[in-house]
C-alpha cells in the first residue's frame, strides 16, 4: 500500500512580514482648547515630570504640534492615552519612528 503524499502548506503574507521591534509611544497633540499651563500641569501629574521637563514637552506640543511623552508596551501606552483623554488632552498611540 502506498503512503499518501502531503503537499507543503503555502506561506501566507503574514508569515513573510518581519516582526516590528520598534517600541510604542504616546504622543500628545496640539489642540485649540487647553491652556499651556494646564498641559504642563497634566504632564507633571500623570508622568511625574519636573516642571522644566513638562514645560519643554508642552512647548513642543505648542510649537511642533506634538510631543512624545512616554514609550513602552502597547498596553501601557493605551493606558497612558486613556489617562490623558480623561484629562481632556488629545493623545494617540503609535510606533516609534
Amino acid at each position: 500500500m502506498a503512503t499518501p503524499m502531503v503537499a507543503p502548506a503555502e506561506r501566507t503574507d503574514t508569515e513573510l512580514v518581519a516582526h516590528d521591534d520598534r517600541p510604542w509611544v504616546t504622543v500628545v497633540w496640539n489642540d485649540p482648547v487647553n491652556l499651556m499651563s494646564y498641559v504642563t500641569y497634566v504632564l507633571q501629574k500623570l508622568f511625574g515630570f519636573s516642571r522644566e521637563r513638562a514645560t519643554t514637552l508642552m512647548l513642543d506640543v505648542h510649537r511642533k504640534g506634538r510631543a512624545t511623552v512616554s514609550s513602552g508596551t502597547r498596553e501601557k501606552m493605551e493606558h497612558d492615552v486613556s489617562r490623558l483623554h480623561a484629562h481632556g488632552l488629545w493623545a494617540t498611540v503609535m510606533r516609534d519612528s
